[in-house]
């Protein structure tokens, strides 16, 4: 682990805030003395592999690739094709465009590097031929990492490579392209814009194209960078498009991309479960006010193993890697408001370690290839299915891999295992005995008061919570109008929740005048009253305190009671006392 970053403690003094930090070691301590829980001690029994690999070897190519080609696989240690390559790379040889679908960790990534290569082989490109094989990955990390295997598989060969992505020098990439670079792993975004304004890329010659991760690019919001590249790009190619899951989207995007009649091979398609099986995966019920307290005690007993945490948000991220290291429990972090070199750092030094805690949002959940993880935690539930199975594909990675997932659920969110079960993800429900939580919240609510930037960062990670809910797809599942939030408030250190400004002033509400004189007009004045707020989630409670000024009556004929319907503008989650 690399030095943790300090938060600074302005407002109390250090010698409470150290009291504040060892009250909640000691509350925690105690706890650890009892016999663990068995959430926080499942360790199943070894599951026998993920079964992807067969009996076809990489010396049956003797003769049909180059010897340069198959030295360097011996070197990367691989003696037989998993599934997805001895589908796919036979065809891919002759020069077919390819649809692939697999899970992740089923060794897509040499399965369209090996044609590529050897098809720029056959053709002795040199780097005055300019650009012959560009391959497309949706997020920065992992273009380093398939640029990371390429590296290892050319390490014979005398082609040129190179990775452009955002978040590096533009010049220098530009630069390198000008000289001729043969293989190339891009981003969508700098891709394009290298496409657009680069003069000296010499990409006419393009042989291969390569779409990896293709519904992700596209869920990420790359939709039209990659019709304007499909535009730019020769049309006398081979095209090899992968993607874990099949969408009407990346239909589309195959429309265009390949041939009339591409090559469709999808490996998992007859298979029972969506997920591998050296994967132990399971569920918790835990309402919102628990769900730190749960976390903290899962992660203190399970320190020494390798963990990844999935949140919803970048804010949410950054708080829990301060307020855990504060703590003295030491995790990294990835999220993307990072800026490159750190997330990339934060990256290999997770990938390195043997035991380390990652906290991340879902720029980590795909393709990734970490090594040994034991536990994928989904703090905060995944918008659908398919990103449940992108999260937990981080683990049981390869044959023979084993890992264990944990989906910690609210009650009222129970409904989302029947997406799951429709998708071919078997979940169990894990037990555990609450008495063998730890319980810090008094400790947590006082250090968040204390400390004026806990207490800033677990203002913003609350309020991007309660919106990034607000925003989930499966509306049925995760009603935010479900949502208590002082419960919520208490999972972040508050006991009383922030105010949260939803975009909901479009509502009518109905007020309580206390003056009726006011009704006499159509406009009335409303200083601090009562609101009964049909949106809970807006509140602690349904009644709030609101300021409002002026407002229209739409119905004048309710200010002949007490009652009348109004705009209201601003609203304050501060409970009347009833």
């Amino acid at each position: 682990m690399g030095k943790q970053k300090k938060i600074p403690k302005v407002l109390p003094s250090k010698a409470k805030m150290k009291g504040l930090k060892k009250n909640l070691k000691d509350s925690s301590t105690s706890s650890n003395k009892e016999k663990p829980s068995r959430i926080a001690e499942i360790i199943p029994g070894k599951t026998s592999g993920g079964g992807i690999l067969t009996d076809t070897s990489f010396s049956s190519l003797q003769g049909v690739i180059s010897d340069l080609s198959l030295k360097g696989i011996a070197d990367m240690g691989f003696i037989h094709m998993t599934e997805i390559q001895a589908n796919t790379i036979p065809h891919l040889l002759e020069g077919r465009d390819l649809m692939g679908a697999a899970k992740t960790g089923s060794g897509k990534t040499l399965a369209f590097l090996l044609p590529a290569v050897e098809l720029l082989n056959k053709l002795k490109f040199m780097p005055r031929n300019g650009t012959g094989c560009i391959i497309i990955s949706p997020t920065r990390e992992l273009s380093m990492q398939t640029f990371g295997v390429l590296k290892e598989l050319l390490k014979y060969h005398c082609h040129t490579y190179g990775l452009i992505m955002g978040g590096t020098s533009r010049v220098e990439e530009a630069k390198k392209l000008g000289k001729g670079i043969n293989i190339l792993v891009a981003t969508p975004g700098r891709l394009l814009d290298h496409l657009q304004n680069t003069p000296n890329f010499m990409y006419k010659n393009l042989q291969c194209l390569i779409i990896d991760e293709a519904d992700r690019i596209l869920e990420i919001g790359f939709e039209e960078e990659m019709k304007q590249i499909m535009k730019l790009l020769p049309k006398r190619r081979q095209t090899m498009l992968f993607s874990a899951t099949q969408t009407r989207k990346v239909e589309d995007l195959s429309r265009i991309s390949l041939k009339k009649e591409p090559l469709y091979i999808g490996v998992d398609d007859r298979k029972d479960s969506a997920t591998v099986e050296g994967l132990e995966q399971g569920y918790v019920v835990c309402p919102s006010d628990k769900r730190f307290l749960l976390l903290f005690t899962f992660l203190k007993k399970n320190r020494k193993k390798k963990v990844m945490v999935f949140f919803s948000s970048c804010m949410a991220v950054k708080f829990y890697h301060e307020l855990l290291n504060y703590i003295d429990i030491p995790v990294m972090c990835i999220h993307g408001k990072q800026k490159q070199t750190k997330r990339t750092q934060t990256f290999f030094q997770f990938c390195n370690s043997k035991e380390s805690i990652l906290l991340c949002t879902d720029v980590a959940a795909r393709g990734l290839d970490i090594p040994r993880v034991d536990w994928i935690v989904q703090y905060d539930p995944p918008d659908d299915p398919k990103e449940y199975i992108h999260r937990v594909g981080r683990t049981a990675r390869g044959e023979g891999g084993v890992g264990h997932a944990l989906l910690i659920l609210r009650p009222e969110e129970l409904g989302f295992l029947r997406y799951l079960k429709h998708a071919k993800v078997p979940l169990n429900e894990f037990d555990f005995s609450w008495s063998k939580i730890s319980n810090i919240q008094a400790q947590l609510e006082k250090l968040i008061e204390k400390n004026y930037f806990l207490h800033k960062s677990a203002q913003e990670a609350y309020k991007s919570y309660i919106r990034a809910f607000a925003s989930h797809s499966l509306k049925n599942i995760y009603d935010v109008n479900t949502l208590d939030l002082q419960k919520v408030a208490l999972s972040f250190g508050f006991h009383n929740p922030p105010y949260v400004d939803l975009g909901m002033s479009q509502y009518m509400y109905t007020v309580y005048i206390t003056h009726t004189s006011l009704c006499r007009s159509r406009y009335v004045t409303v200083h601090v009253q009562t609101v009964y707020i049909p949106h809970p989630s807006l509140c602690t409670s349904r009644y709030v305190t609101v300021h409002v000024h002026r407002e229209y009556i739409t119905h004048p004929s309710l200010c002949r009671s007490r009652y009348v319907t109004v705009h209201v503008h601003s609203i304050y989650s501060t409970p009347l006392p009833m």
